[in-house]
C-alpha cells in the first residue's frame, strides 16, 4: 500500500486562505441560538431527504438481461451471478481504463469511502465495481487503495456496460446502478451518475432501503424497529452476511416474514 507523500510542490505559506476565512466571533449565547436556528433547517433537510428515499422506493422496475457477462476472479460471471446469492445489487461503474496511469481521482474518493460490505451484507445488499480495464490491472488498483474486499469485475470487450451505464455523459463516466433479484430474473430499480453518487448513503439507494420502522415504504417492505439491529462488523453470522436472516441487538431473529 503507497504511504502518504510529504513532499510539497507549491513554494511558500499553503493554505493562506486560512488567515483571513474565518467565522465571525459571537458570544456562547450568540451561538447557541445560531446553532439553534441551524438545527431547525437540519431537521428540515433530513425529512426532505427521507421523502427523496420514500419516493426511491416506490420505483418501478425494468427487466435486465441476466446473462450479462464481465470477467471476475473466478473467469467469465454473469449479472445474476454478481448478486452473490442475495437479494439486492449495487454496481459502481469505475473510470479505471486500460493502461490508466492516472486513476480518476473522483472514483478514487469515492472507493475510499464506501462502508465496511458486512454492512450492506446483512443488508441482503451486494456491492461491486465494474471497469473497463483488465482485471489484473483493476485487482492491483484496489490493492493500491486498500479495498480488495470489494468485489470488482472488467467489463472489457463486453456489452455489459454498454447495457447497464446508460449515462448520458457516455459509457465511460461514473455512475451507480442498482439491481433487484427474483429468482434468475435480474431488474434495475434504480441508477444515478454524476453529483447523484454523492453523499447519500448506499443503502438508501437500494429498493428495501434500511428496513427499518421509520421509513415510509410500501406494504410487504421488510421493516424492523429501528435501533434493533446491526453489529460490529466482525460479530455478523454467516447467515446474516449472506443476507438470510437480518442481524438484531435485541436477540430477536427477523427473517424478513
Amino acid at each position: 500500500m503507497m504511504t502518504p507523500s510529504t513532499a510539497t510542490t507549491t513554494p511558500g505559506t499553503l493554505r493562506g486562505h486560512a488567515d483571513t476565512a474565518l467565522p465571525r466571533v459571537v458570544s456562547a449565547e450568540d451561538w447557541h441560538e445560531a446553532r439553534d436556528q441551524l438545527l431547525i433547517a437540519e431537521k428540515a433537510h433530513t425529512r426532505a431527504g427521507d421523502a427523496v428515499a420514500a419516493q426511491r422506493r416506490r420505483l418501478p422496475m425494468t427487466e435486465v438481461d441476466a446473462t450479462l457477462g464481465a470477467t471476475g476472479p473466478d473467469g467469465p460471471t454473469s449479472l445474476l451471478d454478481m448478486f452473490q446469492g442475495r437479494r439486492q445489487l449495487i454496481v459502481y461503474h469505475h473510470m479505471l481504463k486500460p493502461d490508466d496511469e492516472h486513476p480518476c481521482p473522483g472514483c478514487s474518493a469515492f472507493t475510499d469511502h464506501v462502508p465496511h460490505l458486512a454492512h450492506l451484507n446483512v443488508a441482503d445488499v451486494t456491492f461491486a465495481m465494474e471497469a473497463a480495464a483488465p482485471l489484473d490491472q483493476f485487482q492491483a488498483y484496489m490493492d493500491r487503495m486498500g479495498r480488495p474486499d470489494i468485489p470488482v469485475y472488467s467489463s472489457a470487450n463486453g456489452r455489459f456496460r454498454d447495457e447497464l451505464h446508460p449515462s448520458p455523459h457516455g459509457t465511460g463516466s461514473f455512475g451507480l446502478s442498482v439491481f433487484l433479484r427474483d429468482g434468475t430474473r435480474v431488474y434495475r430499480t434504480y441508477a444515478t451518475q454524476g453529483r447523484g453518487v454523492d453523499g447519500v448513503p448506499l443503502i438508501d439507494l437500494t429498493p428495501y432501503g434500511r428496513q427499518e420502522s421509520f421509513e415510509d415504504s410500501p406494504e410487504g417492505w421488510p421493516q424492523r424497529k429501528i435501533y434493533s439491529f446491526g453489529k460490529v462488523h466482525d460479530e455478523y453470522t454467516a447467515d446474516e452476511l449472506a443476507g438470510l436472516a437480518a442481524p438484531s441487538t435485541t436477540g430477536e431473529v427477523y427473517r424478513g416474514d
